[in-house]
């Protein structure tokens, strides 16, 4: 049996009243909740205050580079297909240095599941506005506001086809909970949108206003989540109310059956072709 307990890591550094907090214990209650153990996932994440989430948990994991964390999550899924695979990133990690690998990971639809902690604001290098901030959003290097549209990460995922698309905030986190389950438990690439405040750097975007403007798709009994048209009208909605909840599903082959190499198992149980790799390693100096 697993609890919580079972991935306890290291005390965390996030700033107190950071949301980040309540997605470290809302992921680690859906995976106790699915009774999946520690040495049963493993995590990948890149730079920023979302990517150092791994860190503070008790699990395999990888910390890299800045927006190349689903590079290894899906050189992961190469290896070994068989083991969940999780990625954590924030929306400066994940859409601005890693927003092409976003696009490929929904074109190849590796089994991964990946968590985008959204405050709206660059948290780790000091409050500059990040690809999800509003216009008009005012910080230190962009002093008159921001002027550039703001990305809408959900959109682009359904434009793209994602096989699962969901949004769910830090203020609800039994929602929260539920969407990180539906999303492990999908075979495929499964994007989550969490937002979350920044007390620190975002003093428009809180906690409060998140409530005050969410509602639950699920509460509207005739919405169709595989409906792509629809999903696409909802994720575009944001100004003055936006949906959380599954807003999109497709039936779409995963990478590891979409590959011929992969169709006979996972390349880690393989047995080695190269006893010796001295002699290939030296043909390439």
């Amino acid at each position: 049996m697993v609890t919580v307990m079972d991935y306890k890591g290291i005390d965390t550094t996030w700033c107190p009243g950071c949301g980040d907090f309540a997605i470290l214990n809302g992921l680690k209650q859906a995976l106790v909740g699915l009774e999946i153990q520690p040495h049963e996932v493993v995590f990948y994440s890149g730079i920023g205050q979302a990517a150092k989430l791994p860190l503070y948990m008790k699990c395999n994991l990888l910390n890299g580079l800045h927006g190349r964390t689903l590079c290894y999550a899906t050189g992961s899924q190469f290896a070994n297909h068989t083991i969940k695979t999780i990625a954590v990133g924030g929306d400066g990690d994940a859409f601005a240095e890693g927003g092409n690998h976003f696009l490929h990971a929904i074109r190849r639809n590796p089994d991964i599941a990946y968590f985008v902690h959204n405050n709206q604001v660059y948290g780790l290098t000091k409050g500059q506005a990040s690809p999800t901030s509003d216009p008009g959003f005012v910080t230190g290097t962009t002093p008159e506001g921001a002027c550039h549209g703001r990305f809408n990460p959900a959109a682009v995922a359904v434009a793209l086809d994602a096989s699962f698309v969901a949004r769910t905030h830090t203020g609800n986190l039994n929602h929260m909970v539920k969407m990180m389950q539906m999303a492990i438990t999908h075979t495929g690439f499964a994007f989550v949108e969490i937002m979350q405040p920044c007390v620190t750097y975002n003093k428009v975007n809180t906690l409060k206003w998140y409530r005050e403007r969410s509602y639950d798709i699920a509460a509207e009994k005739d919405y169709d989540p595989t409906d792509r048209e629809a999903a696409f009208r909802k994720a575009l909605e944001w100004e003055e109310r936006f949906p959380i909840g599954l807003l999109y599903r497709a039936e779409r082959s995963v990478l590891s059956d979409s590959v011929p190499a992969l169709k006979d198992g996972p390349l880690n149980a393989r047995p080695a072709k190269v006893n010796d790799v001295r002699p290939l390693l030296k043909s390439f100096r």
